[in-house]
């Protein structure tokens, strides 16, 4: 469980970021978090990981508190964080090195290295790219090879800020699977997005506006109660088509499964 508990934060006092926020995330979610361009969401995302600290309030994790020195390692171990250039956080020189780092790091014992090398590649299907040069990868292998460094470490979160909006369509879509079939196996995840068609996949909605929250529901209750657009933010193509026909059939991000629904009904 992640508690937002009452949580001020600013760079500049006087001028705060995010303003008394207060909201919980339970185990196992996929939680969308959007908003316009300055609102506040990526750092939250670096609250939620303890690379920032409240001003007031409280992070809590599983009943660690961010604010706590003593417990932000154990914090870290357990929230994986996807930045949006995966550049930012590679420091080694081949695919084998930058997955294998972290684990040496919190002393995973060197037999248990390879298996978790192994089961990470799989599953962001990298495995034959041991000896490559991240640099040298495309931007969406680059993001599948710094989740794979995340996944190694075995955290309970991981929090995706902006992790696809680098990506070109294909890239795009291998990450969305990946996060997909991460929350499958039951791992919480959290995904910061100003692409609005990716928010209809998610279990559940946080608007962030000027540094507070205005929604927290589910993605349908979203999309038929708030004008995104007083938001600076786009309708997915699916909603609107789903208003503009008129459909019965319930609101998902796959708009040629909402209109085969829609006939199957009729």
């Amino acid at each position: 469980m992640l508690t937002f508990d009452q949580v001020h934060f600013y760079y500049r006092k006087g001028q705060p970021v995010i303003d008394n926020m207060t909201f919980t995330i339970e185990e196992g979610e996929f939680v969308a978090i959007i908003g316009s361009n300055g609102c506040g969401k990526s750092t939250i995302a670096k609250l939620m990981d303890g690379l920032l600290l409240p001003k007031e309030g409280h992070v809590n994790f599983n009943g660690l508190d961010t604010s706590e020195p003593t417990e932000l390692a154990r914090i870290h171990e357990q929230i994986g964080f996807v930045f949006q250039n995966p550049e930012d956080q590679f420091i080694t020189t081949t695919v084998l090195d930058e997955v294998i780092f972290g684990l040496e790091n919190i002393r995973v014992p060197r037999e248990e290295i390879r298996l978790r090398l192994d089961q990470a590649l799989q599953a962001v299907q990298m495995e034959d790219y041991l000896e490559a040069m991240p640099h040298q990868l495309s931007g969406g292998q680059k993001q599948r090879v710094a989740i794979a460094a995340i996944l190694a470490m075995r955290p309970q979160i991981i929090i995706f800020d902006e992790a696809t909006s680098m990506l070109d369509p294909l890239g795009r879509k291998q990450v969305l699977s990946i996060m997909h079939e991460l929350h499958h196996q039951g791992l919480t995840i959290i995904h910061i997005t100003h692409h609005m068609d990716e928010v209809l996949s998610a279990e559940r909605v946080l608007l962030i506006h000027q540094g507070r929250l205005e929604f927290d529901g589910d993605p349908s209750t979203f999309f038929d109660t708030i004008s995104v657009t007083d938001y600076q933010l786009d309708q997915p193509f699916a909603v609107r088509l789903h208003k503009l026909l008129g459909l019965n059939a319930p609101l998902t991000a796959d708009w040629k499964e909402m209109i085969r629904s829609e006939w199957s009904m009729s």
